[in-house]
């Protein structure tokens, strides 16, 4: 067994890194355009599904059925006015967007489309369909994604406004707060694969896919990756109803498009890691890689994979069209009250069952095992529940008593103020030393004085 964890470890990487110079550009260049030819799809697919959501047309004028909407918003963009505010710090103003854009670009390169065998031909040499792979490849997409936020967080910083300011903070706090999760689902996979490698996960989902074996990390790092992406419903750092506009306030022209940019590209990477991670990534769905063996050889894997990735773009369109966002305290809450709690558990149920399997218990002795864990996480949550229901009551009671004993405000020499369920004694007031005259507005000479003579008694 131990022989078994060494070779788990010890991925075969030696496929990669035999390219020749303008095969490794060819591909750099491929992943450059998938990226882009994605985002503009995307960007015109989202436009066009929350139209039919809302009963609307959607975008129709430019190219045919709108396709060109989205290159058409890029142009006009690319041709505004580039206005630079005053109070702006230049240097981190223009970088901003920059350092926002490029780590977007960066993780796609560890993305594998297809095995990691010579599986194609491009110009008569044999490579992989994948730009390069490392023993720690999740690693660096980790690395990756959390460089991208710098350029929301100096871009909110550098201009120089308020809103602008407090949306980099939030960007910054929701960082932190889900990628701790994401993190927890994706040692998850490690545990689970012996693996880091990209390449390597894929092929240890051969019999079956890691959202079957793994749901709960899976259901995690889906919400997580939302949070990462800033998307609706938890798009709060550009929340217009309270930031205007958020983080990018403050920019336009070229650089506001840039940021666009980054949202949608993080967008295709996010959903091209949960493929690679947790849908068998490029191999084909379970109906078609049983009656056909080609499935998942040659070209074909790359088309599957695409196919998965346009279906998790789908997911983000069909939240942003369904859910209202939510509040920012609720946001925080999600992240370190429930996502790190589930996903730290789980994490650690996972590694239990490895090591039991790595310990050659047979799987009846790992689902009694994992069967009594949970029975005993139920007994301990039930025993809280009794306790703290007993506080309560505790706590209750004294309000009671408080409620139902006389209140001195001046009970320890100082003036304090009710506790909850008393309510302060009636002010004494003494009784003035003469009747007052009542003053009416008008004079002395209205009715309410009382009659003067005879005729105002009788009426007239």
């Amino acid at each position: 067994m131990i022989a078994e964890v060494q070779f788990l470890a010890a991925e075969d990487l030696s496929m990669f890194g035999r390219d020749p110079w303008w095969l490794v550009a060819i591909k750099a260049v491929f992943c450059f355009a998938f990226l882009m030819i994605t985002v503009l799809f995307s960007i015109v697919w989202e436009r066009k599904v929350v139209a039919w959501m809302q009963l609307r047309i959607g975008p129709n004028r430019h190219g045919p059925w709108g396709m060109l909407q989205s290159l058409a918003d890029g142009i006009k963009l690319m041709l505004k006015e580039d206005v630079v505010v005053k109070r702006a710090d230049k240097v981190v103003y223009i970088l901003a967007p920059i350092i926002a854009a490029a780590p977007a670009f960066m993780a796609i390169a560890v993305i594998p489309f297809g095995p990691s065998g010579n599986e194609v031909s491009i110009f008569g040499h044999r490579t992989t369909m994948q730009l390069t792979d490392l023993p720690i490849a999740m690693l660096y997409v980790l690395a990756i994604a959390s460089v991208g936020i710098y350029g929301i967080v100096l871009a909110g910083w550098s201009s120089g406004s308020t809103y602008p300011l407090l949306g980099g903070l939030r960007s910054c706090a929701q960082m932190i707060s889900y990628e701790i999760a994401m993190g927890a689902a994706f040692a998850s996979v490690f545990l689970y694969s012996g693996s880091m490698s990209t390449s390597a996960i894929v092929e240890a989902q051969a019999d079956r896919w890691f959202v079957i074996l793994l749901p709960v990390s899976f259901i995690i790092y889906v919400i997580t990756m939302v949070g990462e992406t800033n998307r609706a419903p938890f798009d709060m750092p550009e929340s217009e109803g309270d930031l205007v506009g958020g983080f990018n306030t403050e920019y336009s022209s070229i650089k506001f498009a840039m940021f666009m940019l980054a949202e949608y590209v993080n967008m295709v990477t996010v959903s091209a890691v949960s493929v690679t991670l947790f849908l068998g990534g490029w191999r084909a769905p379970y109906p078609i890689s049983t009656f056909w063996e080609g499935a998942n050889h040659g070209w074909w894997p790359m088309l599957w994979f695409i196919i998965k990735v346009q279906l998790l773009l789908f997911f983000f369109i069909w939240l942003r069209g369904t859910l209202p966002r939510v509040r920012y305290d609720q946001l925080m809450k999600l992240g370190w009250k429930v996502l790190i709690p589930v996903s730290v558990l789980w994490l650690m149920l996972v590694a239990t069952v490895r090591a039991l399997r790595n310990e050659n218990y047979e799987f009846q002795e790992i689902l009694l095992y994992v069967g009594g864990a949970v029975i005993g996480l139920l007994l301990l949550s039930l025993v809280v529940d009794m306790f703290r229901g007993k506080k309560d009551r505790q706590v209750q009671e004294v309000e009671d008593a408080v409620k139902d004993s006389d209140f001195d405000p001046m009970a320890g020499g100082f003036p304090v103020p009710p506790l909850p369920g008393q309510t302060l004694p009636p002010v004494p007031r003494r009784r003035p030393r003469r009747e007052r005259e009542l003053i009416v507005s008008g004079g002395p000479d209205t009715s309410s004085d009382g009659p003067r003579d005879g005729k105002e008694a009788d009426g007239v």
